[in-house]
Formats: C-alpha cells, sequence, structure tokens
C-alpha cells in the first residue's frame, strides 16, 4: 500500500502525493526550455523540487522533442576549493545519469579523456563534444546547485555560462539550476581570487527565477484524502484544519504529520479509527521531540549571524530591526520565514520549534521540578510558577542570558526555557511573537481541569507605567481572543542603573474591561 512520503523524491506507486508537474507552472517551463533558456528552479528544502524536475526529465523524454538529463552535484559539495577534484565527480555523476537516463555512452567514454586534456576546464568540454554528438537538443537539469562551495561553484558556472552561445548544437539547448536559493543571491567566497564574486555576475545567463511554493489548501486536503480513500481511515474536522494551519502547507510538514498519525502513533494502521486534532498534536510534538532530521537543518541554520538578525527582534517582539534586505531574502529562501507580511515565522511548527531549540541548554540546565508547582488535585498553579520565576531570574538572569546567542531576546527565551521544562510533563505552550508587536504572548494549555493561563512579556522601553498599562490592554486582548480568565503580564526592566529591589513587584490590575491581570516586575 502507499504511504507519506517523507524522505527523498516522491513515487507515484509508492507514496500518496500531488502529482509534481501540476504543483510548477508547466506551460511557463515548456516556454522558457523552447526558447533555449537557462533559469533557475527554487524553494525550500523538502519542498519537492527534486520530484518536480524528475517528472519533467520524463516528460520532455517521452515527448522526444528533447533528451533530458537530471544530475545531482551535491557529492562535489566537500571538495569546496579544489575545483578538479569537484568538476571530476561532476563529470563522473553526469556520465551516469545520461547512461542510466539514455542508454547513452557517449559521457561514460570520454569524459576521461577530456578532464585529462582540459583539467578543471573539462566540464565546458564535454557537454559541448556531448551536443554535438546528440541526434536531439539537450536539456540539462542540475540539481542541488547551490551544494558547491568557493571555486567549485564559480567553476561550473563560469563554464556553463561560456558554452551558452554554442546552443542548441554545440551546447545544451536549455539548462535548469535548482537549489535553495536563486543563483543571483549567492555571495561566493573565492580563494584563488581573493574576492567575493556574485553569483548573477557568475552566472548572468540566468533568464527566470521560479519559485515552488507550499501546498495550497486544497492539496493538503487532497493528499490527506488518498489516504482515505485507500484505507477507509478518515480525518476529523478539526484534525484537517489542525494539519493545514500549522503547517501552512510546507510538503515536508504535511507529509511528516499525516506519517505519524496513521503509521507510527497509537491510530497506527487501525483505518477504522478516525485520526483526530489531539492524534494530530501529538504527532507534531513527537516530530520536535525527535529532532527530525528536517527539523534540525532548519536549527542548524539559526546559529548563522544573518538569521539571528532578522529571527531575533521576532522572539522579542521589537519595535525595529536592524537586517538588511538580503538578510530578509535568505532567510526567506530558507522556508523560516513567511514570503507575505506581516513578517513572522512560516508557521506554527517552526514558531514552536525555534524558542524551544534556542532555549535546549538552558532547559536541560534548569533544576525546576513540575510537581512543586502541582496541587493535590493535579492542577498547575501558575501564580507560584511565575513567582519562583521572578526569583530565579532575579538571581541568575545576568548568568543566564549571556549564554544565549540570541540576547536581545534572552529574558524571553529564559521564561520559556524555564515554563518549557514544568510543562513538558503534563501541558504545553503555544507562542505568538512577531516584529512590531511589542510583546511575545504565551499560552499555557494544561489538560488537568482544562487549564488555560495568558503569560505576556514585555520590555520596558518608555516609562514604566506606561509599559504597564499598555501590557494589561493587550494582555486582555490575548485573553478574550484564547478565550481564557486568567493572564498574567511579565514586565523585563532591562534599563541601566535600575535596582532589582526597583524591578521587582507584584501586583494586580484591571483592564477597561474590567478583567483583573497580575503583572509581575523584573
Amino acid at each position: 500500500m502507499r504511504f507519506f512520503n517523507t524522505s527523498g523524491p516522491v513515487v507515484a506507486e509508492d507514496h500518496y502525493c500531488i502529482p509534481p508537474l501540476e504543483r510548477i507552472n508547466l506551460s511557463q517551463v515548456r516556454r522558457l526550455i523552447r526558447d533555449k533558456r537557462y533559469f533557475v528552479l527554487h524553494a525550500p528544502r523538502q519542498t519537492g523540487k527534486t520530484s518536480a524536475l524528475l517528472a519533467l526529465r520524463d516528460l520532455l523524454n517521452d515527448e522526444g522533442a528533447y533528451r533530458c538529463v537530471y544530475v545531482n552535484v551535491e557529492a562535489a559539495q566537500a571538495l569546496r576549493d579544489d575545483v578538479e577534484r569537484a568538476i571530476q565527480i561532476v563529470l563522473g555523476e553526469l556520465a551516469s545519469r545520461v547512461r542510466l537516463t539514455l542508454g547513452d555512452e557517449f559521457l561514460t567514454q570520454t569524459w576521461a579523456a577530456f578532464f585529462a586534456e582540459f583539467g578543471p576546464g573539462a566540464l565546458r568540454e564535454a557537454l559541448t563534444r556531448w551536443a554535438e554528438a546528440s541526434p536531439a537538443p539537450l536539456v540539462l537539469l542540475i540539481d542541488e546547485i547551490d551544494a558547491l562551495i568557493g571555486d567549485s561553484l564559480l567553476a561550473v558556472l563560469r563554464q556553463l555560462r561560456s558554452g551558452y552561445d554554442l546552443r542548441p548544437t554545440g551546447f545544451p539547448h536549455s539548462v535548469v539550476l535548482c537549489g535553495v536559493r536563486d543563483v543571483r543571491d549567492y555571495r561566493i567566497q573565492s580563494t584563488a581570487e581573493n574576492a567575493l564574486i556574485a553569483g548573477g555576475s557568475a552566472f548572468n545567463i540566468r533568464a527566470h527565477s521560479l519559485r515552488l511554493g507550499d501546498f495550497s489548501r486544497s492539496e493538503v486536503l487532497a493528499l490527506l484524502g488518498q489516504h482515505t480513500a485507500e484505507t477507509g481511515q478518515v480525518f476529523t474536522d478539526d484534525a484537517l484544519e489542525m494539519i493545514e494551519t500549522q503547517t501552512q502547507g510546507q510538503p515536508w510538514l504535511v507529509n511528516a504529520l499525516a506519517y505519524e498519525t496513521c503509521f507510527v502513533g497509537e491510530l497506527a494502521e487501525a483505518w477504522h479509527r478516525p485520526i483526530t486534532a489531539e492524534a494530530v498534536r501529538s504527532a507534531q510534538e513527537q516530530l520536535i521531540r525527535r529532532r527530525e532530521t528536517h527539523l534540525d537543518r532548519l536549527v542548524d541554520k539559526l546559529q548563522e549571524e544573518r538569521v539571528r538578525r532578522v529571527v531575533e527582534p521576532l522572539l522579542s517582539g521589537a519595535e525595529q530591526s536592524a537586517f538588511s534586505g538580503r538578510d530578509l531574502e535568505y532567510v526567506r529562501d530558507l522556508g523560516l520565514i513567511a514570503l507575505d507580511d506581516p513578517l513572522r515565522i512560516a508557521n506554527p511548527i517552526y514558531a514552536e520549534v525555534v524558542p524551544r531549540e534556542l532555549t535546549y541548554a538552558a532547559q536541560a540546565g534548569l533544576v525546576q521540578d513540575t510537581a512543586w508547582y502541582v496541587d493535590a488535585d493535579g492542577k498547575l498553579q501558575v501564580g507560584a510558577l511565575l513567582a519562583a520565576f521572578q526569583q530565579f531570574f532575579r538571581e541568575h538572569s545576568e548568568h543566564w542570558v549571556g549564554r544565549f546567542q540570541y540576547q536581545e531576546a534572552g529574558p524571553q527565551l529564559l521564561l520559556q526555557a524555564f515554563l518549557q521544562r514544568i510543562v513538558n510533563s503534563g501541558g504545553r505552550i503555544e507562542r505568538e511573537y512577531g516584529l512590531g508587536r511589542g510583546r511575545t504572548d504565551l499560552l499555557i494549555v494544561w489538560p488537568h481541569g482544562e487549564l488555560k493561563v495568558v503569560v505576556e512579556c514585555k520590555i520596558v522601553h518608555k516609562s514604566l507605567e506606561r509599559t504597564i498599562a499598555e501590557g494589561v490592554e493587550q494582555t486582555a486582548g490575548y485573553m478574550d481572543r484564547c478565550g481564557t480568565k486568567a493572564g498574567h503580564l511579565i514586565i523585563f526592566d532591562r534599563r541601566e542603573n535600575r535596582r532589582w529591589d526597583d524591578k521587582v513587584f507584584h501586583q494586580c490590575r484591571k483592564a477597561a474591561s474590567g478583567v483583573g491581570i497580575e503583572v509581575w516586575g523584573m
């Protein structure tokens, strides 16, 4: 039977899938190929790029007007500035694919001789000789192009450019470069030239850039519907809504949540039992806790300075930011930030993963025990929990905040680390944050007694009283939206020369609506 795919290209016989060619603008791709264009297809990792390229290859070869070959050049990534070895590997990979795809032995028999004669420039010569010998125009699909680094990447791009005027009889008719980013945005450090080279300069023949998007809502429902059609197992309306909302259509996340619920969790292959929202939520937690490779790769990018410049003000709710347009383009290309405004993390699962991973070490180092804050009836005592955090923050914040790479968001991250460790054993935290919000909103959900408590964080930028007044109304608004009557406002005062005795306080305030809110200063 088929299943949801979470690794490698989709195979229709094995996997539930949206037909890959339906996810690209096929008429535009055909036009670009017809017009002998060299162009780019890019998208975040595990979005479906390779599946689309392989389907395009098969379509073009079946139609017979072109001879199309797909090649993945990632094997040359580790060679970096060793151009000779990188070109050898690229040629070997290409020769193998040509033989397997077209039954064409030309490159298999000749590429080593070309390399012996032309050295690092052998790729251009091999493509020229192959095109001259081909009975039909060649279309070359190069995957993972941005896996190449430094001078190796420059060598490949420049050799593709140098034969461009010879097409189609003396060079490939059309070339598609595929990767995470548009080649225009590459900044390539050349060791040989001791210079930073722009990708748009090294490959100025790029005619167009196409981006493969996430699943639409209808595509998410169609994908999940294939499972129901084949097994009879249904997704409740709440489960369908949760998958679409939590993933925002990110293809790997959709498939991973569905696979976890249908084939791994307690409902695995129990086709008579419906998939519920609670099962989806449990699957999400398991994916996060296992630090699946897709999520781990994304988290690894958080260590990069240009990513920090974009993400840090989102976490802190800062009114202003210092990132550049190129920083934002880069983080959007990674898939971490949504493409449209307002500026925000791309989907709720990523929004959950980011602060949890940034505070992972802090969580492990905290000695708090859930039992200290749960009463005899099993209810979470949020007031006692926040009082303990207030004292902890007073005694240890300088040490802990200084350990975070994202120090501007340090207080908010430390609070979330403290709370996460407590609620991990019985509840969950839902988070809302973003640039210009002036706050970070947290919702603690404790299943026992169906407790829902809003905790809002603000940094003092103006006067303390004005910050409290604004925060009380914001907290009340969030409480109303979440449908809860319990709310806490935490005020972090990071102004210089302020005594702890002046910063630490606990009081009750009422919003204009009359709802009571506890305010904690620290």
